[in-house]
């Protein structure tokens, strides 16, 4: 299954001299979480939703300040190598090039609409996290935003103060969006005049109070968290909690108890990474980000997850993933490599995350972390039951090859 009944030719471009204040007007006005930026000479890259919001550029620098590279596909790629070089590029917009040129755009939710019918052989809880953090209605937005930093996350769920119960969810765009809107408004445009929310209207310049922000990062988490809450349930299929998500407009859906208290959470970004799951016998390692490290094959990888794992031979080791994330900071010409290694398992979810310069190093770092969790018998989810051959086929993508 390819992605050529679901490209988009007709799609906006920004010129990587547009001013930020213009994307964050295109943003609030298209609804987009991606744009595409260009130049004289064709793709520049793309620029984000999150990285305009959590920019701390002023308004009038220049789109080039906050673009990136993504990689690019053919309009003819398999929906299952789209869906995971969006995840490793950490984008829900890919370009689609013919040659050089720019010729279309695919769009992550467009991907989940089109394999929607498939979903329904899996079930919430085959991707759902369920050793999820959550907040209160009362935690102030400093501290939420400190949890999707320390956590490395972009959804909390929000519990009832007296009990598990879910009652809202607040995700990073929403923090940012709600400062950047409010610190806009106290300060009255950007410095030129040039009206922030793509209007063209002149506000005048700066002149918020001091500590208007410290005051807005106090403010409790109630003043922006979404209580009309799509819930769904461990036992319901994917595609009714991907319907859930198109249904409230959301990119995450909070899963529940039959009592209504939290169980975990499912996020499109899982949607994405069960399409990219293979029947293969072997150990397979799903690697985001593997671009940007050099001389480290999955099978390298593979190896050294299973030495560690066979170690402890009473359990059962059924899927490996490994992000690998670069830092702009730098030593002896070696980046700082940000690595996370999640290991699912009949005894349950094993996560460790490492920091070091160069990919190798970073990783070793990250599977001791594993390693420690896995003879201390800590686990941050429920055990993964081994599934039956028949059932193994009809998970793990067959679907997606026809």
């Amino acid at each position: 299954m390819d992605i050529t009944e679901i490209i988009d030719t007709d799609f906006e471009t920004f010129d990587r001299g547009t001013p930020v204040s213009k994307l964050r007007g295109a943003f609030e006005s298209s609804g987009e979480k991606a744009l595409v930026i260009t130049d004289a000479d064709g793709l520049v890259g793309v620029v984000t939703r999150r990285a305009v919001l959590s920019s701390h550029e002023k308004g009038t620098q220049k789109a080039q300040s906050v673009v990136r590279n993504v990689p690019t596909i053919d309009r003819h790629e398999d929906v299952r190598e789209t869906a995971r070089l969006m995840i490793a590029g950490d984008t829900r917009l890919l370009p689609v090039v013919d040659g050089d040129e720019l010729v279309a755009v695919v769009r992550a939710d467009d991907l989940l609409t089109h394999v929607h019918p498939y979903l329904s052989v899996l079930d919430v809880d085959d991707v759902a996290t369920t050793a999820v953090v959550s907040v209160t209605p009362d935690t102030s937005l400093g501290a939420a935003i400190a949890t999707f930093r320390d956590e490395r996350i972009e959804h909390l769920p929000v519990v009832s103060e007296d009990s598990d119960e879910a009652v809202g969810i607040i995700s990073l765009f929403d923090v940012l969006a709600f400062v950047t809107r409010e610190l806009t408004r106290s300060q009255g445009g950007s410095p030129d005049g040039d009206d922030t929310d793509g209007a063209g209207t002149d506000r005048g310049g700066y002149g918020a109070r001091e500590g208007e922000s410290a005051d807005l990062l106090s403010l409790p988490v109630r003043n922006v968290m979404v209580e009309t809450l799509g819930t769904t349930m461990l036992d319901e299929s994917l595609d009714a909690a991907l319907e859930t998500m198109f249904d409230f407009g959301a990119s995450s859906s909070v899963v529940v108890d039959d009592d209504g208290s939290l169980a975990g959470i499912v996020t499109k970004t899982d949607l994405l990474e069960s399409l990219t799951w293979t029947d293969d016998d072997q150990l397979h390692v799903q690697v985001f980000g593997a671009d940007i490290v050099d001389n480290i094959t999955d099978e390298y990888l593979a190896t050294q997850i299973e030495s560690v794992t066979r170690k402890y031979s009473g359990m059962r080791l059924l899927e490996a993933k490994v992000h690998f994330k670069e830092h702009k900071e730098r030593l002896r010409g070696m980046s700082l490599i940000y690595v996370r290694v999640r290991l699912y398992t009949d005894k349950g979810l094993f996560v460790g995350t490492g920091e070091g310069y160069g990919g190798k190093h970073a990783f070793s770092l990250a599977l001791n972390t594993v390693e420690r969790q896995i003879l201390e018998g800590k686990t941050y989810g429920k055990s993964m039951k081994p599934k039956e051959t028949d059932e193994l086929e009809k998970i793990y993508g067959w679907w997606l090859s026809k």
